[in-house]
Protein backbone atom coordinates (compact mmCIF):
# COMPACT_ATOMS: atom_id res chain seq x y z
CA UNK A 1 0.00 0.00 0.00
CA UNK A 2 0.68 3.47 -1.08
CA UNK A 3 1.38 5.24 2.67
CA UNK A 4 1.61 8.41 1.04
CA UNK A 5 -1.72 8.65 -0.63
CA UNK A 6 -3.33 7.16 1.27
CA UNK A 7 -5.64 9.51 3.59
CA UNK A 8 -4.18 10.38 7.34
CA UNK A 9 -7.56 11.25 9.51
CA UNK A 10 -5.53 14.36 11.93
CA UNK A 11 -6.69 13.11 15.76
CA UNK A 12 -9.62 16.17 16.51
CA UNK A 13 -8.16 16.30 20.13
CA UNK A 14 -4.50 17.14 19.41
CA UNK A 15 -3.29 14.59 21.48
CA UNK A 16 0.10 14.11 20.39
CA UNK A 17 -0.01 16.98 18.00
CA UNK A 18 4.25 16.49 17.37
CA UNK A 19 4.36 13.05 17.15
CA UNK A 20 1.18 12.96 14.63
CA UNK A 21 3.12 15.64 12.45
CA UNK A 22 6.61 13.84 12.36
CA UNK A 23 4.70 11.59 11.41
CA UNK A 24 3.05 13.57 7.86
CA UNK A 25 6.45 14.92 7.45
CA UNK A 26 7.91 11.39 6.87
CA UNK A 27 4.90 10.57 4.41
CA UNK A 28 5.60 13.03 1.38
CA UNK A 29 6.13 16.77 0.76
CA UNK A 30 2.24 17.14 1.04
CA UNK A 31 -0.17 13.83 1.91
CA UNK A 32 -3.74 13.91 2.07
CA UNK A 33 -5.87 13.58 5.71
CA UNK A 34 -9.16 13.66 6.62
CA UNK A 35 -10.15 16.61 8.55
CA UNK A 36 -13.43 16.32 10.71
CA UNK A 37 -16.66 14.94 8.92
CA UNK A 38 -13.95 13.16 7.09
CA UNK A 39 -13.46 16.31 5.18
CA UNK A 40 -10.56 15.89 2.85
CA UNK A 41 -6.98 17.95 2.58
CA UNK A 42 -3.26 17.76 2.11
CA UNK A 43 -1.43 18.47 5.14
CA UNK A 44 2.32 20.55 4.94
CA UNK A 45 4.43 19.93 7.85
CA UNK A 46 8.37 20.50 6.24
CA UNK A 47 9.30 24.51 6.51
CA UNK A 48 10.51 24.60 3.18
CA UNK A 49 7.48 23.55 1.79
CA UNK A 50 5.16 25.66 4.36
CA UNK A 51 6.86 28.70 3.50
CA UNK A 52 6.94 28.39 -0.19
CA UNK A 53 3.14 28.04 -0.07
CA UNK A 54 2.43 30.49 2.16
CA UNK A 55 4.12 32.88 0.04
CA UNK A 56 2.84 31.37 -3.26
CA UNK A 57 0.17 33.94 -5.15
CA UNK A 58 -1.44 30.16 -6.41
CA UNK A 59 -2.26 29.44 -2.94
CA UNK A 60 -5.46 31.49 -1.98
CA UNK A 61 -7.12 31.77 1.69
CA UNK A 62 -10.96 32.25 0.15
CA UNK A 63 -12.85 29.02 0.28
CA UNK A 64 -16.04 31.06 -1.48
CA UNK A 65 -13.98 31.77 -4.65
CA UNK A 66 -11.23 28.62 -4.67
CA UNK A 67 -12.56 25.43 -2.79
CA UNK A 68 -15.46 24.09 -4.71
CA UNK A 69 -16.65 21.72 -1.53
CA UNK A 70 -17.48 24.38 0.72
CA UNK A 71 -21.06 24.17 -0.32
CA UNK A 72 -20.49 20.38 0.55
CA UNK A 73 -19.61 20.56 4.04
CA UNK A 74 -21.27 19.41 7.33
CA UNK A 75 -24.09 22.14 8.48
CA UNK A 76 -22.07 22.16 11.97
CA UNK A 77 -18.94 21.93 11.32
CA UNK A 78 -16.31 22.44 13.96
CA UNK A 79 -14.10 24.09 11.46
CA UNK A 80 -16.55 26.65 10.11
CA UNK A 81 -15.15 29.82 11.83
CA UNK A 82 -12.47 29.30 10.37
CA UNK A 83 -13.54 29.34 6.63
CA UNK A 84 -16.96 31.00 6.77
CA UNK A 85 -15.85 34.15 8.34
CA UNK A 86 -15.47 37.11 6.34
CA UNK A 87 -12.47 38.80 7.41
CA UNK A 88 -8.52 39.50 6.15
CA UNK A 89 -7.94 35.64 7.15
CA UNK A 90 -10.34 34.33 4.92
CA UNK A 91 -9.09 37.05 1.67
CA UNK A 92 -7.79 36.24 -1.36
CA UNK A 93 -5.60 39.17 -3.95
CA UNK A 94 -6.57 42.93 -3.67
CA UNK A 95 -9.37 42.28 -1.00
CA UNK A 96 -6.79 40.49 1.36
CA UNK A 97 -5.02 43.73 0.90
CA UNK A 98 -7.72 46.05 1.55
CA UNK A 99 -9.34 43.98 4.42
CA UNK A 100 -5.64 43.64 6.15
CA UNK A 101 -5.18 47.44 5.75
CA UNK A 102 -7.71 47.98 8.16
CA UNK A 103 -6.75 46.16 10.96
CA UNK A 104 -2.95 46.86 10.04
CA UNK A 105 -3.60 49.74 12.37
CA UNK A 106 -4.04 48.21 15.67
CA UNK A 107 -0.64 46.43 15.84
CA UNK A 108 1.88 49.58 14.39
CA UNK A 109 5.15 49.71 16.05
CA UNK A 110 4.19 53.07 17.93
CA UNK A 111 0.57 51.63 19.12
CA UNK A 112 2.52 48.30 20.13
CA UNK A 113 4.72 50.20 21.94
CA UNK A 114 1.87 52.08 23.80
CA UNK A 115 0.71 49.50 24.59
CA UNK A 116 3.57 48.69 26.86
CA UNK A 117 2.14 50.58 30.15
CA UNK A 118 -0.83 48.97 30.04
CA UNK A 119 1.02 45.05 29.70
CA UNK A 120 3.10 45.79 32.96
CA UNK A 121 0.26 46.81 35.01
CA UNK A 122 -1.90 43.53 33.74
CA UNK A 123 1.36 41.70 34.55
CA UNK A 124 2.31 43.52 38.09
CA UNK A 125 -1.61 42.76 39.37
CA UNK A 126 -1.71 39.03 38.47
CA UNK A 127 1.42 38.50 40.01
CA UNK A 128 0.26 40.44 43.48
CA UNK A 129 -2.91 39.08 43.12
CA UNK A 130 -0.71 35.55 42.93
CA UNK A 131 1.54 36.30 46.23
CA UNK A 132 -1.84 36.26 48.11
CA UNK A 133 -1.77 32.72 47.62
CA UNK A 134 -0.47 30.62 49.98
CA UNK A 135 2.63 29.26 49.79
CA UNK A 136 3.10 25.60 48.86
CA UNK A 137 -0.61 25.85 47.56
CA UNK A 138 -1.13 24.47 43.62
CA UNK A 139 -2.89 26.43 41.68
CA UNK A 140 -3.37 26.46 37.96
CA UNK A 141 -1.19 28.91 36.25
CA UNK A 142 -2.99 29.14 33.17
CA UNK A 143 -6.01 30.39 34.60
CA UNK A 144 -4.53 33.10 36.71
CA UNK A 145 -1.85 34.22 34.52
CA UNK A 146 -0.71 33.27 31.65
CA UNK A 147 -4.05 33.12 29.65
CA UNK A 148 -5.29 36.17 31.63
CA UNK A 149 -2.48 38.78 30.04
CA UNK A 150 -2.90 38.42 26.66
CA UNK A 151 -6.92 38.46 26.77
CA UNK A 152 -6.93 41.48 29.19
CA UNK A 153 -4.83 43.33 27.60
CA UNK A 154 -6.46 42.61 23.33
CA UNK A 155 -9.70 43.01 25.54
CA UNK A 156 -8.46 46.05 26.36
CA UNK A 157 -7.49 46.92 22.92
CA UNK A 158 -10.86 46.63 21.34
CA UNK A 159 -12.71 48.18 24.01
CA UNK A 160 -14.22 44.83 25.23
CA UNK A 161 -16.45 45.82 28.56
CA UNK A 162 -16.00 44.10 31.32
CA UNK A 163 -19.11 42.24 31.79
CA UNK A 164 -18.69 40.84 28.38
CA UNK A 165 -15.20 39.73 28.87
CA UNK A 166 -16.21 36.36 30.27
CA UNK A 167 -18.26 34.95 27.27
CA UNK A 168 -15.78 36.35 24.68
CA UNK A 169 -13.06 34.23 26.33
CA UNK A 170 -15.81 31.19 26.11
CA UNK A 171 -16.92 31.51 22.82
CA UNK A 172 -12.89 32.41 21.70
CA UNK A 173 -12.01 29.41 23.20
CA UNK A 174 -14.89 26.87 21.75
CA UNK A 175 -13.47 28.02 18.27
CA UNK A 176 -10.51 26.11 19.18
CA UNK A 177 -12.40 22.86 19.93
CA UNK A 178 -11.66 20.45 16.76
CA UNK A 179 -13.31 17.94 18.40
CA UNK A 180 -16.58 18.83 19.01
CA UNK A 181 -19.58 16.96 17.74
CA UNK A 182 -21.49 19.34 15.05
CA UNK A 183 -24.69 19.85 17.57
CA UNK A 184 -22.25 21.44 19.84
CA UNK A 185 -20.13 23.05 17.27
CA UNK A 186 -23.50 24.21 15.26
CA UNK A 187 -23.99 25.99 18.94
CA UNK A 188 -20.50 27.63 19.38
CA UNK A 189 -20.67 28.98 15.92
CA UNK A 190 -23.92 30.77 16.80
CA UNK A 191 -22.75 31.91 20.35
CA UNK A 192 -19.56 33.63 19.09
CA UNK A 193 -21.29 35.36 16.47
CA UNK A 194 -24.38 36.44 18.90
CA UNK A 195 -20.85 37.93 21.42
CA UNK A 196 -18.97 39.76 18.29
CA UNK A 197 -22.08 41.11 17.30
CA UNK A 198 -23.59 42.16 20.42
CA UNK A 199 -20.08 44.15 20.92
CA UNK A 200 -20.10 45.72 17.65
CA UNK A 201 -23.96 46.73 19.19
CA UNK A 202 -22.45 48.01 22.44
CA UNK A 203 -19.53 50.55 20.78
CA UNK A 204 -22.53 51.51 18.05
CA UNK A 205 -23.69 53.27 21.60
CA UNK A 206 -20.94 53.76 23.13
CA UNK A 207 -17.83 54.22 21.14
CA UNK A 208 -14.18 54.70 22.82
CA UNK A 209 -10.65 55.04 21.98
CA UNK A 210 -10.33 51.38 21.04
CA UNK A 211 -9.93 49.63 17.89
CA UNK A 212 -13.67 47.94 17.63
CA UNK A 213 -14.71 51.67 17.01
CA UNK A 214 -12.37 52.11 14.57
CA UNK A 215 -13.37 49.27 12.77
CA UNK A 216 -17.03 50.72 12.86
CA UNK A 217 -16.06 54.24 11.67
CA UNK A 218 -13.15 52.69 8.85
CA UNK A 219 -13.82 53.36 5.27
CA UNK A 220 -11.64 52.34 2.33
CA UNK A 221 -12.11 54.73 -0.55
CA UNK A 222 -15.95 54.82 -0.27
CA UNK A 223 -17.03 51.89 1.22
CA UNK A 224 -17.59 50.46 4.73
CA UNK A 225 -16.77 47.68 6.02
CA UNK A 226 -19.76 44.96 5.38
CA UNK A 227 -21.29 44.02 9.02
CA UNK A 228 -20.46 40.22 7.90
CA UNK A 229 -16.96 41.98 7.45
CA UNK A 230 -16.85 43.97 10.89
CA UNK A 231 -18.00 40.62 12.79
CA UNK A 232 -15.29 38.24 10.95
CA UNK A 233 -12.52 40.84 11.91
CA UNK A 234 -13.24 40.97 15.49
CA UNK A 235 -13.71 37.14 15.49
CA UNK A 236 -10.27 37.25 13.59
CA UNK A 237 -8.26 39.99 15.96
CA UNK A 238 -9.63 38.78 19.28
CA UNK A 239 -9.21 34.96 19.19
CA UNK A 240 -5.87 35.54 17.23
CA UNK A 241 -4.64 37.97 19.29
CA UNK A 242 -4.77 36.36 22.47
CA UNK A 243 -4.59 32.54 22.26
CA UNK A 244 -0.83 32.52 20.63
CA UNK A 245 0.62 34.43 23.55
CA UNK A 246 -1.54 32.19 26.03
CA UNK A 247 0.59 29.58 24.55
CA UNK A 248 3.83 30.94 23.81
CA UNK A 249 4.23 31.84 27.76
CA UNK A 250 2.64 28.74 29.41
CA UNK A 251 5.01 26.63 27.28
CA UNK A 252 8.03 28.96 28.44
CA UNK A 253 7.47 28.17 31.68
CA UNK A 254 6.86 24.72 31.38
CA UNK A 255 10.38 24.95 29.73
CA UNK A 256 12.32 27.08 32.30
CA UNK A 257 11.03 24.41 34.70
CA UNK A 258 12.00 21.79 33.50
CA UNK A 259 15.92 22.82 32.26
CA UNK A 260 17.29 24.32 35.63
CA UNK A 261 20.13 24.33 33.63
CA UNK A 262 19.35 26.37 31.10
CA UNK A 263 17.22 28.05 33.78
CA UNK A 264 19.89 28.77 35.65
CA UNK A 265 22.10 30.83 32.47
CA UNK A 266 18.69 32.85 32.01
CA UNK A 267 18.62 33.75 35.99
CA UNK A 268 22.70 34.91 35.28
CA UNK A 269 21.69 36.59 32.08
CA UNK A 270 24.17 34.51 29.72
CA UNK A 271 20.58 33.74 28.02
CA UNK A 272 18.19 36.34 26.99
CA UNK A 273 14.75 36.29 27.44
CA UNK A 274 14.35 37.26 23.67
CA UNK A 275 16.33 33.97 23.15
CA UNK A 276 13.57 32.59 25.41
CA UNK A 277 11.04 33.41 23.63
CA UNK A 278 12.41 32.62 20.37
CA UNK A 279 13.40 28.61 21.44
CA UNK A 280 10.13 28.56 22.70
CA UNK A 281 8.13 29.30 19.61
CA UNK A 282 10.34 26.78 17.74
CA UNK A 283 10.16 23.98 20.16
CA UNK A 284 7.03 24.70 20.64
CA UNK A 285 4.92 26.41 18.62
CA UNK A 286 1.87 27.95 19.75
CA UNK A 287 -0.46 27.05 16.49
CA UNK A 288 0.07 23.79 15.24
CA UNK A 289 -1.97 23.85 12.05
CA UNK A 290 -3.52 26.89 10.77
CA UNK A 291 -6.86 26.17 8.57
CA UNK A 292 -7.26 26.48 5.52
CA UNK A 293 -5.84 27.32 1.94
CA UNK A 294 -6.80 26.60 -1.61
CA UNK A 295 -5.06 25.40 -4.33
CA UNK A 296 -5.72 28.25 -7.04
CA UNK A 297 -4.47 25.97 -9.91
CA UNK A 298 -2.35 22.60 -9.69
CA UNK A 299 0.82 22.86 -7.92
CA UNK A 300 3.49 20.42 -8.06
CA UNK A 301 5.32 20.26 -4.75
CA UNK A 302 8.56 18.05 -5.25
CA UNK A 303 6.55 16.15 -6.83
CA UNK A 304 3.31 15.67 -5.13
CA UNK A 305 0.57 17.30 -7.08
CA UNK A 306 -1.93 19.46 -4.99
CA UNK A 307 -4.98 19.75 -7.41
CA UNK A 308 -6.65 23.00 -8.12
CA UNK A 309 -9.58 23.67 -6.00
CA UNK A 310 -8.25 21.43 -2.97
CA UNK A 311 -7.60 22.76 0.94
CA UNK A 312 -4.32 23.07 2.15
CA UNK A 313 -3.59 22.87 6.38
CA UNK A 314 0.07 24.10 6.74
CA UNK A 315 1.29 22.75 10.18
CA UNK A 316 3.62 26.13 11.14
CA UNK A 317 4.01 24.79 14.51
CA UNK A 318 6.02 21.74 12.92
CA UNK A 319 8.22 23.37 10.96
CA UNK A 320 10.36 24.46 14.06
CA UNK A 321 10.79 21.06 14.77
CA UNK A 322 12.01 20.04 11.15
CA UNK A 323 14.97 18.03 10.58
CA UNK A 324 16.29 19.57 7.69
CA UNK A 325 16.33 23.08 9.84
CA UNK A 326 17.48 22.28 12.94
CA UNK A 327 19.62 19.28 14.96
CA UNK A 328 17.84 17.58 17.69
CA UNK A 329 15.00 19.66 16.94
CA UNK A 330 12.94 18.15 19.98
CA UNK A 331 15.46 19.13 22.51
CA UNK A 332 14.69 22.64 24.19
CA UNK A 333 17.87 24.29 23.65
CA UNK A 334 18.74 27.99 24.45
CA UNK A 335 22.37 27.54 23.23
CA UNK A 336 21.53 26.78 19.60
CA UNK A 337 22.78 29.41 17.05
CA UNK A 338 19.05 29.59 15.19
CA UNK A 339 16.25 29.62 17.48
CA UNK A 340 14.19 32.22 15.50
CA UNK A 341 14.17 30.10 12.71
CA UNK A 342 10.77 29.15 12.82
CA UNK A 343 7.20 29.78 11.38
CA UNK A 344 5.10 30.28 14.47
CA UNK A 345 3.60 33.46 13.35
CA UNK A 346 3.04 31.85 10.06
CA UNK A 347 5.01 33.64 6.57
CA UNK A 348 3.88 35.54 3.51
CA UNK A 349 1.45 38.21 3.23
CA UNK A 350 -0.80 36.45 6.23
CA UNK A 351 1.67 36.49 8.08
CA UNK A 352 0.39 37.61 11.97
CA UNK A 353 0.38 41.59 12.43
CA UNK A 354 0.01 41.02 16.08
CA UNK A 355 3.84 39.01 16.44
CA UNK A 356 5.45 42.08 18.12
CA UNK A 357 2.98 42.29 21.09
CA UNK A 358 3.26 38.24 21.85
CA UNK A 359 6.89 38.91 21.89
CA UNK A 360 6.66 42.04 24.29
CA UNK A 361 3.68 40.69 26.07
CA UNK A 362 6.04 37.57 26.61
CA UNK A 363 9.12 39.57 27.69
CA UNK A 364 7.08 41.42 30.18
CA UNK A 365 5.51 38.19 31.88
CA UNK A 366 7.95 36.03 32.18
CA UNK A 367 10.90 38.05 33.95
CA UNK A 368 8.31 39.68 35.95
CA UNK A 369 7.07 35.98 37.09
CA UNK A 370 10.22 34.63 37.44
CA UNK A 371 11.49 37.20 39.55
CA UNK A 372 9.01 36.93 42.08
CA UNK A 373 8.81 33.57 42.40
CA UNK A 374 12.30 32.49 41.78
CA UNK A 375 11.35 28.84 43.60
CA UNK A 376 8.10 28.35 41.12
CA UNK A 377 8.12 24.80 40.58
CA UNK A 378 5.61 22.30 38.66
CA UNK A 379 3.23 20.37 40.66
CA UNK A 380 2.79 17.55 38.57
CA UNK A 381 5.07 15.26 36.48
CA UNK A 382 5.44 17.62 32.86
CA UNK A 383 4.15 14.42 30.84
CA UNK A 384 1.33 14.52 32.76
CA UNK A 385 0.16 17.51 31.18
CA UNK A 386 -3.18 17.61 29.30
CA UNK A 387 -2.83 19.18 25.71
CA UNK A 388 -6.09 21.21 24.80
CA UNK A 389 -8.57 19.18 22.68
CA UNK A 390 -7.54 20.91 19.47
CA UNK A 391 -5.13 20.49 16.42
CA UNK A 392 -5.41 23.93 15.64
CA UNK A 393 -3.76 25.29 19.19
CA UNK A 394 -0.19 23.90 20.64
CA UNK A 395 -1.55 24.64 24.71
CA UNK A 396 -2.16 22.82 27.96
CA UNK A 397 -5.95 22.75 29.29
CA UNK A 398 -3.74 23.14 32.81
CA UNK A 399 -0.72 24.44 33.99
CA UNK A 400 -0.78 23.45 37.93
CA UNK A 401 2.28 25.07 39.80
CA UNK A 402 3.78 25.78 43.37
CA UNK A 403 3.79 29.25 44.71
CA UNK A 404 6.98 29.20 47.01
Amino acid sequence: MDTARCPFTLDPTGTDLHGEAAALRARAPATPILLPGNVPAWSVTRAEHIRRLAADSRVSRDPRRHWPALNDLPEHWPLNVWVKVTSAFTAYGDEHRRLRRLIAGAFTPRRTEALRPAVRATVTRLIEDLSLVEPGRTIDLRTRFTYMIPTEVISDLFGVPQHMRAEARRVIDAALATAADPEQAGRDYADLWACMAALVAHKREAPGQDMTTDLIRARDGESRLTEDELISTLILMIGAGSETTVNLIGHAVVALLTHPDQHAMVRQGRISWDTVIEETLRWQGPIMHMPLRYAVEDIDLDGVTIPKGDAILLAFGAAGRDPDLHDHPATFDLTRSNPGDHTAFGHGAHYCPGAPLARMEAAIALPALFARFPRLALATDPDLLVPQESFIANGHRELPVTLH
